[in-house]
């Protein structure tokens, strides 16, 4: 059947390479797809010749071709160094290590066939194949099928590395259990999770987990939220609250009402949201392939004028010694620590993020975290609770205390603001009674309605000032959250609200400036409450009573200073914030999808102390893949260098190349395994 090609966005060919063919191996084909252009994209076929099921069978089978190259090549280099006989030599000899060579070269020739039959020449199976026939050619035949061995070892190693840090991350968040009990008319049955309707009741017994979003109807329940929060500790819900796909039941036998469909959970958008980060290529990534596609045909010319261009300037030239420098060269140059490495370093810092509760949309933003200098920080939601609370009514002489709080409870009842439920917890659920009409939010204001013909403006005082109300309150002398109040015109009073701070919130201020980094606290809230905040947490700046236009502003600011920033918010109200930082994180992203949507890193349990953590599990990232490309750069250099000039052999070479590869992806592995 015809092969069709993968291209990315940029038009470079992702198929017919070792790494394609390693990552489908391990059933991780989608770990290196690329968001593709509209006319460069086209589809592989089920059947077009790559192997597109995951790892299957045992890691015998796997590296069964390897054991048998590797039994034959050691039964000829012990009868042709050890054993006595005479007759292994000649044709004999020749045919036995064919054999040797076929288990694990043959599928290498086969690739490289197939690759320059899809007009990619110089790939890593050309390299191989040149080398070890070249071997052969000069009749270095336990040399030839070593370097092929070991080169099979080491893609072995590498299909499993791959297909580990695919599991890994997949099993982080794949929670969601495969059948659920749904109730109906007290009578109980097991169905497929992918089933179930939205409205059926789902019956959660202790240590079940939850397969579809839903609605606790049970009075109260505690659930283990690992799966979504890397936090274990207990969650109590109570009626009415929504709970999520992956929660497990911790206590009693707790009925869910099933409000969103399975593929929809917000479980599911999480998983597809991490494994789909792998589309967003770092900038080190990317300059790795470029420099590969570029550096393969380049070693290979420079292979063929080691082997001919001697024969001008050498008095004594023997073809047979200049090829065999030219193959362990070839042998030595091929790209492979460098091509499998790096981005499995990458799927390791995303999967260690994500085990922690922190989502990165791309592994550029590992490597755009990693270099942030100032975090730019919203108030309300991120450094403190968000759970506002009445602290005082304070009401001009005559006001009727009871119907002004009816009405401030009915119009903020339209608003999806903390401070409304604040005031709702306070008086109590709104009056439909009450003729409210032409209700409309000012943005970074507050409220406006009409009652009874007159008109209602609830909010900062700023609200008042825009419509020319009189007021004798200082708002700079009160420390909380001020709600001001004017009915027909005349100022009424004002409500204050308090809000408190996370209890890792100055913690993570130490943390940041301990990592040279600074903070800055922009919010809409009044500046009396925000520099309060601000002392208490030790924040380098704060800014109060700002407009979404004042924020992009204090942006504009900072960046002039070419500092990196990230901000840090909820990631809907300060998209114009967000857009303009070099890193959106949005806090809580198991609150809204919308959040997910917005934001580059999504911190999904509401804790500040997850944004230097996001920031060192990116510096520890780069920190690995620097590394691996140091390590692949000096070892290959030196043995190129003593290869080139005849001080090096095959054995080396195949050390420079799988040896280098298989320390380089031991050290990538490494990062899922870090504490940070």
């Amino acid at each position: 059947m015809e092969h069709k090609h993968i291209y990315d966005a940029k038009g470079k060919q992702l198929c017919c390479t070792q790494t394609e063919k390693i990552y489908n191996q391990a059933g991780a084909q989608r770990l290196i797809q690329e968001a593709p252009a509209q006319d460069h994209f086209h589809s592989h076929n089920d059947d077009d010749g790559h192997d597109h099921a995951a790892v299957e069978g045992s890691k015998l089978q796997l590296f069964l071709p390897a054991i048998i190259s590797f039994v034959l090549l050691m039964a000829a280099i012990a009868m042709d160094n050890w054993v006595p006989q005479s007759w292994f030599k000649d044709w004999v000899r020749v045919c036995w290590y064919v054999v040797a060579y076929i288990p694990v070269g043959f599928p290498v020739i086969k690739d490289a066939l197939k690759s320059i039959s899809k007009d990619e020449i110089f790939s890593e199976f050309l390299l191989m194949s040149i080398a070890t026939l070249g071997a052969f050619a000069i009749k270095e035949f336990p040399e030839g099928v070593a370097v092929m061995l070991f080169y099979a070892v080491g893609e072995v190693f590498q299909t499993l590395a791959v297909s580990r840090a695919k599991s890994n991350i997949k099993a982080l968040l794949d929670q969601r259990p495969d059948e659920v009990t749904i109730v109906e008319a007290n009578n109980s049955r097991v169905i497929k999770a992918e089933t179930a309707a939205i409205g059926d009741i789902i019956q959660l017994k202790p240590g079940e987990k939850l397969g579809l979003d839903g609605e606790l109807i049970s009075d109260t329940a505690s659930f283990n939220t690992a799966a979504l929060t890397g936090e274990s500790k207990p969650d109590t819900k109570t009626k009415g609250e929504i709970v999520l796909a992956g929660m497990i039941n911790m206590n009693t036998v707790s009925l869910v009402k099933v409000t969103t469909a399975y593929k929809d959970s917000k479980l599911s958008k999480i998983l597809e949201l991490v494994q789909n980060a792998t589309s967003q290529k770092a900038p080190t990534e990317l300059f790795i392939r470029k420099f590969a596609k570029v550096y393969t045909p380049i070693v290979v010319l420079l292979a063929i004028a080691i082997c001919l261009v001697p024969y001008f300037f050498v008095v004594q030239y023997v073809f047979n010694d200049w090829l065999y420098r030219a193959l362990v060269f070839l042998v030595i140059s091929c790209p492979c620590a460098l091509v499998i490495s790096i981005p499995l370093g990458y799927f390791g810092g995303i999967g260690a993020a994500s085990r922690n509760g922190i989502l990165f949309k791309g592994s550029n933003f590992l490597d755009a975290m990693a270099k942030i200098q100032h975090v730019v920080m919203d108030k309300t939601g991120t450094m403190t609770e968000g759970v506002f609370k009445v602290q005082e009514v304070r009401l001009e002489p005559g006001v009727d205390e009871t119907v002004i709080l009816k009405l401030v409870n009915k119009i903020e009842s339209r608003s999806s603001h903390p401070v409304a439920t604040a005031i709702r917890e306070y008086v109590g659920e709104p009056d439909e009674s009450l003729n409210l009409i032409d209700v409309e939010e000012i943005t970074g204001h507050g409220l406006k309605g009409t009652t009874d013909g007159k008109v209602l403006l609830v909010g900062n005082f700023k609200l008042l000032d825009k419509f020319n109300i009189a007021y004798h309150i200082d708002p700079n002398s009160i420390v909380y959250t001020t709600i001001a109040i004017a009915l027909d015109n005349r100022f009424m009073g004002f409500i204050t609200i308090a809000d408190s701070i996370k209890e890792d919130a100055a913690m993570t201020i130490r943390l940041l400036h301990k990592s040279g980094v600074q903070a800055t606290m922009l919010s809409g809230d009044k500046s009396t409450v925000v520099a309060y905040v601000a002392k208490e947490l030790g924040i380098d700046k704060a800014f109060g009573d700002l407009l979404p236009e004042d924020k992009v502003d204090k942006v504009k600011e900072i960046k002039a200073s070419n500092e990196s920033i990230a901000f840090v918010g909820d990631g809907i109200n300060d998209a114009p914030v967000v857009a303009l930082s070099d890193v959106g994180i949005a806090m809580g992203g198991l609150g809204s999808d919308a959040t997910i949507e917005t934001a580059d890193v999504v911190i999904q349990d509401d804790k500040p102390s997850k944004i230097p953590m996001a920031i060192n599990i990116g510096k520890q990232t780069k920190k690995v893949v620097y590394q691996n490309i140091g390590l692949a750069f000096v070892v290959k250099g030196v043995i190129l260098i003593l290869g080139a000039g005849g001080l090096a052999t095959m054995w080396e070479a195949v050390f420079a190349d799988v040896g280098v590869s298989l320390i380089a992806i031991l050290n990538a592995i490494r990062i899922q395994k870090m504490k940070f």
